[in-house]
């Protein structure tokens, strides 16, 4: 994949970056509480009401055995998803809108989520465990990072155009995924269902430290690395002059990229609209991209996400709606937004 080369860009007098750092951490420390509060709503809320304080006691085994069953076994795995899911998707997105350089690259516009529901869906179709899952989703992700690119180079595509590609390439993989749901026997169809949806049900402790442990890695490096995605922002001329390879850093990243939004995908399907439009949230609050602001997507994406979790089970008037359900509700207007806002300088530019 290439880019065009763009000249670096001027750097900020001293004192806006000081002003952008103090409001980039006060816009965190707000995330963190908001964070913290609908944590402890998730925790306390459902069927069976607990306090905020007996709930936060009995997700680390005090209090009442009921309670304890309830929170650790039942409540807490599906916040925990929700929470290390949306940080995924929302640094995925984030990492992708730069490499790209398009404002509607995220996993589920160019088919990495799709990929991943369709390696995870033939997973359960051929009976495998579901241990097995965040494997098969991160295996999906390259297969569609793989068609993206594929394409893209038969084609010679703008990188700009590479969005209409990864569109045609989540339609074919979300069509073969369907295709497998209706030959499914009836046992397994209900189960494989929230791969075309989106759900945060039923998760369990084991898919937590399996898929949630390897997004905390790769959540790690993409911090560590952000240095390497500024240096690819001065455009390909500069950043081989810095010494930097950039189609090797630009590959090592895309697929931190492809795994974060893979392994994400395994905990609750593909869910749509955070990593879409939190990144632009980001840009809107606190300005150019930092690793403080990296750093944000991932706490406004586990925001988001529980969020809106939270909003259909206790909120909405209809039971059992999925997540997906909701973020795609809210995901569709802002992606025609992006399009149309997209589109007026190419149309001027060809008149």
């Amino acid at each position: 994949m290439t880019t065009t080369p763009t000249s670096p860009a001027p750097r900020a007098p001293r004192g806006a970056r000081v002003r952008q750092r103090r409001r980039t951490l006060l816009i965190c420390l707000l995330a963190l509480a908001l964070l913290v509060t609908l944590t402890t709503v998730g925790l306390s809320t459902g069927e069976l009401s607990i306090p905020p304080l007996t709930a936060l006691r009995a997700l680390f085994g005090f209090g009442d055995a009921g309670d304890v069953l309830v929170v650790q076994q039942f409540r807490a795995p599906r916040v925990l998803a929700a929470l290390i899911a949306g940080a995924g998707l929302a640094v995925s997105g984030a990492l992708l809108q730069r490499l790209f350089r398009n404002p509607l690259a995220s996993p589920d516009v160019v088919g990495v989520t799709g990929g991943a529901s369709f390696g995870a869906v033939l997973l359960l179709a051929l009976g495998a465990s579901q241990l097995l899952v965040p494997l098969a989703a991160l295996g999906g992700g390259l297969i569609a990072a793989g068609l993206l690119g594929a394409f893209a180079w038969r084609s010679r595509a703008a990188v700009g155009r590479l969005v209409l590609v990864g569109l045609a390439v989540q339609s074919g993989l979300a069509a073969a995924v369907n295709l497998m749901i209706v030959r499914f026997p009836a046992e397994l169809a209900s189960s494989a269902l929230q791969w075309t949806t989106g759900s945060l049900y039923g998760r369990t402790w084991t898919e937590i430290w399996v898929g949630g442990g390897a997004i905390t890695v790769a959540l790690t490096a993409v911090l560590l690395l952000d240095r390497r995605v500024a240096v690819l922002d001065l455009g390909d001329d500069s950043a081989g002059g810095l010494g930097l390879r950039p189609d090797r850093a630009r590959l090592q990243l895309l697929l931190l990229a492809i795994t974060l939004a893979s392994l994400a995908a395994s905990l609750t399907g593909p869910v749509g609209f955070v990593a879409l439009a939190v990144p632009h949230l980001v840009r809107f609050l606190a300005g150019p991209p930092t690793p403080a602001t990296l750093a944000l997507c991932g706490l406004l994406g586990a925001v988001l996400l529980l969020g809106a979790d939270l909003t259909v089970l206790h909120l909405l008037p209809v039971a059992g709606l999925p997540v997906g359900a909701m973020t795609a509700t809210l995901g569709a207007p802002w992606l025609l937004v992006l399009m149309i806002r997209q589109g007026r300088p190419m149309n001027r530019s060809t008149r």
